[in-house]
Formats: structure tokens, sequence, C-alpha cells
């Protein structure tokens, strides 16, 4: 078993800061993400809002990223770094995966946006990847095991057509940005160790059209389908509790350009 850190209330609380700014700062990206802007500024957003709430954002200078939001668009699965070439199109699926860190504890959140009208191919992934997030969650709560939240992601996902990715992984989080627990997006029933009210971990299940492979390009950061395929991911910060989990990342508002279609599963 893993040495998974059980935070206190007073941690939990500041965690609760700090994901609170990144799910205002994922709310405020939805109110500028339109066609014909570049992933930059959406970088470039990002960093601004987050200083303006008194946080720093995590993923600048993390292991060498050499900016402030990964911006993962299309077949991106993750890890995409932005850049002023890469200009969102009509039709484009992106995630936009923010980090704060505030009073030493991060928050991190993440979700799939919509730029303009989706196709159904793409629609039916971002809205597999949101319900993966929402059936994942669902198992969280002191006594169950972490094996239960990948099995009902990989189920349902697996049920409606599309791929796990199992390259990456949701992580434990707290004063530091990756720790124990891993937290796989696959797996069985009723295996792994047992969860415990306090622990504070994320779950952020990369969906994929096709399958579930993925290559990273020569920047040795982003992560892409290796058939080609559209892929999407939501992602929460989280802390187990006696009844369930508190999501510590909970939006404020909903994500307009991420808007839930009603799908028949």
């Amino acid at each position: 078993m893993p040495s998974v850190a059980i935070k206190s209330m007073r941690e939990i609380g500041l965690m609760r800061e700090a994901g609170q700014i990144a799910a205002a700062t994922l709310v405020e990206v939805d109110k500028m993400i339109r066609p014909g802007i570049t992933t930059e500024a959406i970088n470039t957003f990002v960093h601004e809002d987050t200083l303006r709430r008194g946080a720093r954002p995590a993923p600048l200078n993390y292991r060498g990223f050499p900016k402030s939001v990964c911006t993962s668009r299309n077949e991106v699965v993750c890890h995409g770094i932005p850049n002023d070439q890469e200009v969102l199109e009509p039709g484009d699926i992106i995630n936009v995966d923010v980090t704060s860190i505030y009073n030493d504890f991060h928050g991190d959140t993440s979700a799939t946006f919509y730029i303009g009208d989706p196709s159904p191919e793409a629609k039916h992934v971002v809205e597999v990847a949101r319900r993966s997030l929402e059936l994942g969650i669902a198992t969280v709560r002191d006594g169950s095991r972490i094996g239960d939240i990948g099995a009902a992601i990989q189920e349902f996902a697996e049920g409606q057509g599309c791929s796990v990715v199992r390259a990456f992984v949701g992580h434990g989080i707290g004063r530091i940005f990756h720790e124990d627990p891993q937290v796989p997006h696959y797996g069985r029933r009723n295996s792994g160790f047992r969860l415990k009210a306090g622990m504070t971990f994320t779950i952020e299940p990369m969906i994929n059209l096709g399958g579930y492979e993925v290559d990273v390009l020569d920047d040795d950061w982003t992560a892409v389908t290796r058939d080609g395929s559209l892929t999407a991911q939501f992602e929460h910060t989280l802390v187990v509790t006696k009844r369930g989990c508190e999501l510590l990342t909970k939006r404020p508002e909903p994500l307009k350009n991420s808007e839930r279609f009603d799908m028949k599963w």
C-alpha cells in the first residue's frame, strides 16, 4: 500500500481555497475562449488571472514545463503546450487544465470545451469523458477501494465504444503537486487499497474515441492519441469523507462552452 497522507481539517480548508481559485479561473477561461484565439492567449489569461487571485500557476517551470496552463486540443491527450501559432477553429475540442498554488497548497481541475458546433464524434467523446468522471467520483467514500474508481470509469467508457488512457492517471495532491496515491482510471472493483477520510487526490479520466495507446512528442510533454482519434478529459480535486467526498474544485457556475448534451447511454 502506498503511503497516503491524511490531511487535517486545516489542510483541507487550505486546499479548498486553492481549489476554488483554480475553479474560478477555469470559469473565466470559459468566458474568453472562442474561435480565432490562440492557445498562447489562453496561457496569458490563466497566468494573469491566477496572479490576480493571489495564487501561482503550478505548471510554470514544473519539471521544465514552459507555460502556466496545459491546453490539449483534439487528438492531444494531455500536457499540450500553449503557443501563438495554434489557433482555435470551429469544431475543435480543447481541454484546459488549470492548477493553482495558494498558501502552498494545490488545486487542480480541467474541462474540455467545445469551440463552435461539435461534430457527433466530438460530442460523444466529450460527454463520455464527463460522465466517466461523475461515475468515478460516485464510488468514492471512506472504506471503498481505489480500484472501484477505475472500474466504474472503464466499464462505462468501453461500453460506449471508447477507450481509457492508461499511460496517465489521477494523483494525490496537497502541498505537493503529484503525490501518492496514483488513481488509475481503469481496473477491477474491490481491488487496491482502501480509501480513508482525509485523503485528497484528483480523478481525471482521459477518454479516447479510438484506442487507448498514446505517444509523447519530441517536446517530451505533449501526449497524443497514437491513432489520431479525438480525446477528452475532465478533472476535479476531491477529499474523501465518511459519507462520500467533497469536490474541492467545484465550480461556482456552469461552463457555457462545455455545455452538457443529454445523451441516451
